[in-house]
C-alpha cells in the first residue's frame, strides 16, 4: 500500500450483546497476531484472556501484551484521546479494535471514528457478533437487534457448532435478511481470519500461510475438528484477485463500486485510471459502505497496473471479475472525458477537510 495509507491504522468497531463472544472473538486476533501490532481499546479487561490485564482494571490503565499488541482501558468520552496515544508512531501499531460492548452504541462509537480528526487513523468498518444458539432469544429481549445488524459492516454467526445444520442456516438466513449488504459469515470459538478484518504482517523470515509457533502454542484445545462450520472456521469468506495491465474508467469503476454486492466486505489494492491521471495511481479502501482513495505519484520504474483483492461472503467470483473486466478501458474510443475522475475525487480526502467522515458508497 501507499505511504500515505501505511500511516493510517484502521480502526475496528467490535460489537454484540453479552455472550455473543466478542471477547473470545478480540482473544482470537490477538493470539493470531504473529507479527501484527493490535492496539485493544476497551473498558473491561474482565474476560480478555491475557496474564497482564490482570495488572490493569481500571479505566485509564494502558498495558503491553508482550507480543507486541497494546490494551488500554478507557470510556466512550476518552476515545479520541487514547486514540491519540495509541497512533503514536513510537507505538507501530497496524491495527486497532474497539469493543463497544460497555462503552457506548456501536453507531455512536462509528460516528466518533468517522468524525475523529486523527489523520493516522481510517475507518476499518463495524463487526457484530452474534450468538446462532441464542440469537432468537436475544432479538426478542434486545430489540435494538436488528438496528445494530443493519449498521454493520461485517457480521459473525459465531457458536455455530452449538446448533444443527438446519438451525444455523435459518439464523444465517436470519441475519443476511436484516443486515443488507453486510457480509455474513460463521464461526466456532471466535475463529475467524485476521484477513477479513485486517492486513495481517508477516514476519520477516516466515513464509505467508505457514504455520507458526503461536498456532501451535495457542492452538484452541476445544477444536477437534467438529465444530459446526465444516471444520474448516475461515470456509466461509472468498478472497478474490484481479490484476489488469489496462486502465479503468474512472465512471465505470463507481459504478461498480457504487452498486457493489450484498456480502462484499473488503476491497484493497491500486487503480491504474491511464490518461485520466496519468501522474497518480490510487491507492483504494473500501470496507462496508466506506470508501475512500489515496492518490500518489507512480514509483519511479514500475510497472503501471491495476491490482485488486477483494473480500467477501458469499460472493460471485466469476460474477465480480467480469464485472472489472467491463471496468477496462476499451481503446481510443474509450477514452474518458474532462469530468470523468469526479465520482472518484469525491472519496479523496482533502488537506483542508474538517471532518474525517467520507460520503458513503
Amino acid at each position: 500500500m501507499s505511504t500515505q495509507q501505511a500511516q493510517q491504522i484502521p480502526v475496528v468497531v467490535l460489537s454484540g450483546f453479552l455472550g455473543s463472544g466478542k471477547t473470545t472473538l478480540l482473544n482470537h486476533l490477538l493470539r493470531s497476531a504473529r507479527g501484527t501490532r493490535i492496539g485493544v481499546m476497551v473498558n473491561d479487561f474482565g474476560d480478555i484472556g491475557i496474564d497482564a490485564m490482570t495488572v490493569a482494571g481500571q479505566v485509564g490503565s494502558t498495558v503491553s501484551l508482550g507480543n507486541g499488541c497494546l490494551c488500554c482501558a478507557v470510556d466512550a468520552s476518552e476515545l479520541d484521546e487514547y486514540l491519540e496515544v495509541l497512533t503514536r508512531p513510537s507505538a507501530r501499531l497496524d491495527v486497532i479494535v474497539i469493543e463497544a460492548s460497555g462503552l457506548a452504541e456501536p453507531e455512536e462509537l462509528v460516528r466518533m471514528v468517522l468524525a475523529s480528526e486523527n489523520e493516522r487513523i481510517v475507518y476499518g468498518g463495524l463487526v457484530q457478533v452474534v450468538d446462532a444458539a441464542e440469537f432468537p432469544a436475544t432479538r426478542e429481549r434486545h430489540p435494538e437487534t436488528d438496528r445494530h445488524l443493519a449498521l454493520a459492516d461485517l457480521v459473525v454467526v459465531n457458536k455455530a457448532d452449538r446448533v444443527g445444520e438446519r438451525e444455523l442456516d435459518a439464523v444465517h438466513g436470519a441475519v443476511a435478511a436484516v443486515a443488507g449488504r453486510a457480509a455474513v459469515i460463521r464461526a466456532a470459538h471466535g475463529r475467524i481470519d485476521p484477513e477479513v478484518l485486517f492486513d495481517r504482517v508477516v514476519p520477516e523470515g516466515e513464509i505467508d500461510g505457514q504455520m507458526s509457533i503461536e498456532d501451535l502454542l495457542y492452538g484452541d484445545p476445544e477444536d477437534d475438528g467438529a465444530d459446526g462450520a465444516g471444520g474448516h472456521p475461515h470456509a466461509h469468506y472468498e478472497t478474490l484477485s484481479v490484476a489488469t495491465r489496462t486502465a479503468l474508467h474512472p465512471r465505470r469503476l463507481m459504478e461498480f463500486l457504487d452498486s457493489r454486492p450484498q456480502g462484499l466486505y473488503r476491497i484493497k489494492g491500486f487503480v491504474d485510471f491511464g490518461e485520466a491521471d496519468p501522474v497518480n495511481r490510487y491507492a483504494v479502501h473500501a470496507v462496508g459502505r466506506f470508501l475512500r482513495f489515496y492518490p500518489e505519484p507512480w514509483p519511479a520504474g514500475e510497472e503501471r497496473q491495476t491490482q485488486l483483492v477483494l473480500i467477501g461472503a458469499g460472493i460471485d467470483a466469476d460474477s465480480l471479475r467480469e464485472e472489472l473486466a467491463g471496468c477496462e478501458l476499451g481503446g481510443p474510443q474509450d477514452a474518458p472525458d474532462e469530468h470523468a475522475m469526479w465520482g472518484v475525487l469525491r472519496y479523496v480526502r482533502q488537506p483542508d477537510e474538517e471532518s474525517a467522515e467520507p460520503a458513503e458508497a
